[in-house]
């Protein structure tokens, strides 16, 4: 592990760190905010994963987040969002999938198998890595995301309730196994049969008795993909029927960009901070 770069912010740290990554067979670059201690034992950790063409350094420049971070005394982790490197397989002319695209699963068919494996990077190689080599023993996890990594955070909620204390998202991919957004991604990376699309699938996944206490998503209303690949509604629905509190916030005028991460950013953090102290 290599810190490759290192910010005095809001009197926290924020770091860039390189690592090779047995999960992914490729060498990994993840963002850290590590707040000034003030005292405090064990901070909680909020992970934020990016969406579709994001790397860690996306939200890591325009998300705003370090001075309500430092103020609460929360390290926020944001991971990339795909394997990177030169043989990675990839299709360079298509955004929706590859590089940047990784959508937070693990993939089962060859020769994607050996490196599109973000749910355990996720949920299990890097909260391990930050354990033994940055020290972060905090056992007050919680979870958000944009877009793509709001279809991560939820599904990844789901299926690790005792490890992810809270969870939250901004414009997620509701339904990913439908949408046109993913569904040629999740054919490539799981294969043809859609009941293996289902494991990363909030919607499947609340059909399937999977359980959350509360989710908190924001959506704005002028998002131009709001109709064909995020489909709020569905999620609402499903958790609905499931009986999982959503609180939905559906913001007039606002759109997919990070002017609209960033201008909801404190309130998430804030919501986060509520339930993980």
């Amino acid at each position: 592990m290599e810190i490759i770069d290192s910010f005095l912010s809001f009197e926290g740290v924020q770091k860039i760190i390189r690592h090779n990554s047995d999960a992914l067979s490729c060498e990994m670059t993840f963002a850290i905010y590590e707040p000034e201690s003030g005292g405090i034992k064990n901070p909680p950790v909020l992970w934020y994963l990016s969406g579709l063409t994001c790397s860690h350094a996306n939200v890591m420049e325009k998300g705003e987040y370090r001075r309500v971070a430092s103020e609460l005394g929360m390290i926020i982790v944001c991971p990339d969002t795909s394997p990177r490197g030169n043989d990675i397989p990839d299709e360079e002319d298509n955004w929706q999938f590859g590089t940047g695209a990784g959508f937070y699963l693990d993939a089962v068919s060859p020769p994607y198998d050996n490196n599109y494996n973000m749910y355990t990077y996720i949920t299990k190689e890097l909260p391990t890595l930050l354990r033994e080599k940055c020290s972060i023993e905090s056992n007050a996890h919680g979870i958000f995301g944009h877009s793509m990594g709001g279809h991560g955070a939820i599904t990844i909620a789901l299926k690790n309730p005792d490890s992810y204390k809270s969870c939250s998202a901004l414009a997620p991919i509701s339904q990913p196994s439908t949408a046109s957004w993913s569904k040629s991604a999740f054919e490539k990376y799981l294969g043809k049969d859609p009941k293996l699309w289902r494991d990363y699938d909030a919607t499947c996944l609340l059909e399937d008795g999977y359980r959350y206490p509360e989710i908190l998503v924001d959506q704005g209303l002028s998002d131009p993909f709001l109709e064909d690949g995020l489909r709020p509604e569905l999620l609402r629905v499903a958790c609905e029927n499931a009986g999982v509190n959503l609180e939905l916030r559906l913001r007039e005028g606002y759109d997919h960009s990070y002017y609209f991460i960033s201008t909801f950013m404190e309130s998430h953090l804030r919501w986060h901070h509520k339930r993980l102290c």
